[in-house]
């Protein structure tokens, strides 16, 4: 896994090989090679994404090519192994599962042939309407970075160049290939940039812009964006490759503009297009020789780096990795209610269960855009539930049709309620003649049917929980009060079904956290124009905005339950470590079951010279203890993260004032205990 240090020590060589290419060759690595016929004619047909998308090196001089592979919740090239989406990844609030996922996608990418991941989504939802929100990891950018970060390390370790998209403000679907994104400096960077530069950090070595603009100018050759901020301020080593296809709108922009490889084929960046440039004056050779040492230089350090493992195709979606994707969902799962008790069903008292809605019997492992692993085989609740209890004791009725069961679930030892979403309501949207997906423009609820079969039977039976499916936050009123217990199971994978059913029966404790606050209205949320020509990013939005506006949401940030109790002590400032100020807690499970808490760290300031949030997520950690169990777990604030940005200036500015930490296991005020502390900045 070469980290920036090592990566950097091939740019002698890579000088040195690029000095003995001839232009066209230099020019060859500046785009994929992939037909614009070989690149729709797949997807048209179903099988999108079959075998890597070549991109060019250069066979004479020893660089290999670059070969590309999506997506975020699997491999797409093979029959690999579908995770659940990214933002139930985002619920687990667990960094070091998610590296392991990275892990097992890098072994994979490599099993495929590929050497490239372009998975690795960081796009800050505005709204949570966005149709691809459920391939980011929440609402929050700390916790983005900090997961995207663990992604990009467990890649990374397989010698996969992990590439950070959709660098940046890509988070509209319906408009992404027109809209112009504005936003003053401090939203831009304490905001929407902070991630993307803490996985730059990490050592991610590959950034995708977006298609669409921000500040007028397209992201694809974006000069502020690619060459002043990205390689300029945050001194980022790698190479920048476009959005597919519709990524680049001109030769000369560009090229100037800081991308270095136009994806998937050779449009605006073809040998005779930017010939053309350098003979005309537009572009110079020494900007196509600075393309091509980044893609060199890092394509070296990747290729001769020692591997730590061999790659057979066996490996793909084997039951290891599969295994993995259950745990990670059983780890995502999110219990929002449980009155009396309701959860876990006592599977020796179980003999009948209802599973009621149409969901109950689908495979819905989330969009079907660039994301979708078609190949992978997935398992559906209603699967789960006959291999748990046998098919004649789980009567499966549709949503549709609960009006004429009422008797059946009445007298069922449990009944499951299935509602929520699938790949026609949110997704990756592709053209009006191919309806898929899309921002969820209508409404952030259920679909009306759902609400009114939940409003009617959800009170017949005490034995009932409501599994809500979707790739981002759910409008739970007016349903909500109308049924006992409620668990949020995102997109939950080729195993989402087994993982539902172990959670539900109590064979595994929730541990999932919110990821995105819930608001008792879509009003407390910000207004969106989803066919927009432009669209301003405003500095507040999710669980700061209502923070700030003093709104109660209906479940806040980092909200979820268990079937076991914890209780956090002996919290404390345990000291200030140049610029980190140290805090520990001790958690203790004090109930029955083992289980998963998420301790979350927040801080506020106090006397700010600027307007400032009420708070906002520092560091979390996810701690498993058994029954009687405890732990000491350590958080950390960084001065530098608490800083804001100085348009005057250009620069991040620490003010020297009294700070508050917020310790606890959501963002509501009652879930948190406060400590006020300073830095000395003598």
């Amino acid at each position: 896994m070469p980290q920036k240090k090592e990566r950097l020590q091939y740019d002698g060589k890579a000088r040195e090989i690029v000095s003995r290419m001839t232009l066209d060759e230099k020019i060859g690595l500046m785009s994929g090679s992939t037909s614009m016929l070989k690149f729709a004619f797949p997807y048209l047909l179903g099988y999108y994404h079959y075998k890597p998308f070549p991109g060019s090196g250069c066979k004479r001089l020893g660089v290999q090519d670059l070969r590309f592979c999506d997506g975020p919740r699997g491999v797409l090239p093979g029959r690999s192994t579908c995770f659940p989406v990214t933002m139930a990844r985002g619920a687990s609030f667990d960094r070091d599962l998610e590296e392991r996922v990275g892990d097992v996608m890098g072994k994979e990418i490599r099993a495929v042939g590929g050497n490239f991941f372009g998975g690795v989504c960081i796009n800050l939802p505005y709204n949570p309407g966005w149709g691809r929100s459920q391939e980011v990891y929440g609402e929050d950018s700390m916790h983005m970075g900090k997961m995207g970060s663990a992604l990009v390390r467990g890649v990374q370790k397989h010698n996969v160049i992990a590439c950070i998209k959709h660098y940046a403000f890509n988070s509209m679907e319906l408009a992404r290939f027109k809209i112009n994104v504005i936003a003053d400096k401090r939203t831009e960077r304490e905001i929407y940039l902070r991630h993307f530069k803490e996985c730059v950090d990490a050592g991610a070595a590959a950034v995708m812009s977006a298609y669409n603009k921000y500040q007028g100018e397209h992201c694809g050759h974006n000069d502020y964006l690619l060459n002043q901020v990205l390689k300029g301020e945050w001194d980022f080593d790698g190479f920048v490759i476009s959005d597919f296809v519709s990524g680049v709108k001109d030769t000369v922009k560009g090229a100037n503009g800081g991308l270095d490889v136009e994806m998937p084929n050779s449009n605006w960046f073809s040998v005779k297009k930017l010939k053309a440039g350098i003979k005309n004056g537009t572009v110079k050779e020494e900007t196509i020789d600075k393309a091509a040492v980044r893609i060199v230089r890092t394509l070296l350090a990747f290729q001769e780096a020692k591997d730590p493992q061999e790659y057979s195709p066996k490996l793909n979606a084997c039951d290891e990795h599969i295994a993995l994707a259950q745990e990670v969902a059983e780890k995502s799962i999110t219990l929002i209610k449980n009155n009396d008790h309701t959860l876990p069903f006592d599977p020796n008292k179980t003999k009948k269960v209802a599973l009621v809605g149409d969901l109950g019997a689908m495979q819905n492992t989330g969009d079907h855009g660039s994301s979708w692993v078609k190949r992978a085989k997935a398992d559906t609740l209603l699967e789960a539930l006959q291999q748990k209890f046998g098919a004649g004791n789980v009567v499966f009725i549709k949503t549709k049709d609960a009006g004429n069961f009422l008797e059946t679930i009445s007298k069922a030892d449990a009944v499951i309620i299935m509602a929520g979403l699938r790949h026609s309501d949110e997704g990756e949207y592709l053209s009006t003649s191919i309806k898929i997906g899309g921002d969820r423009k209508d409404t952030l609820g259920l679909h009306q049917d759902e609400i009114d079969t939940i409003t009617r039977i959800g009170r017949i039976n005490k034995n009932t929980v409501v599994v809500l499916i979707g790739g981002n936050m759910l409008i739970v009123d007016p349903w909500f009060e109308n049924v006992p217990a409620v668990v949020m199971a995102f997109y939950p994978g080729m195993k989402g079904g087994l993982a539902i059913t172990r959670v539900l029966f109590g064979d595994v404790t929730p541990s999932g956290k919110l990821p995105f606050v819930t608001p008792c209205s879509e009003s407390d949320l910000p207004q969106v124009n989803w066919l927009a020509d432009e669209q301003e990013y405003g500095y507040y939005h999710g669980y700061a905005k209502l923070d700030k506006e003093g709104i109660l949401p209906r479940l806040p940030f980092g909200y979820g339950l268990s079937y076991t109790t914890f209780e956090l002590g002996k919290i404390r400032l345990k000291g200030i470590q140049g610029g980190t100020a140290v805090f520990e807690a001790e958690v203790k499970n004090t109930g029955m079951h083992a289980g998963g808490e998420v301790v979350q760290l927040y801080a506020g300031w106090n006397g700010s010279r600027v307007d400032r949030p009420v708070k906002r997520l520092q560091d979390f950690a996810k701690v498993y203890l058994d029954a009687g169990e405890s732990r000491t777990v350590e958080f950390r604030a960084r001065k530098c993260d608490l800083a804001y940005f100085d348009e005057a200036s250009n620069s991040f500015i620490e003010e020297d004032i009294e700070y508050s930490a917020y310790i606890g296991n959501s963002s509501s005020e009652e879930d948190l205990v406060k400590i006020n502390f300073r830095w000395d900045f003598s």
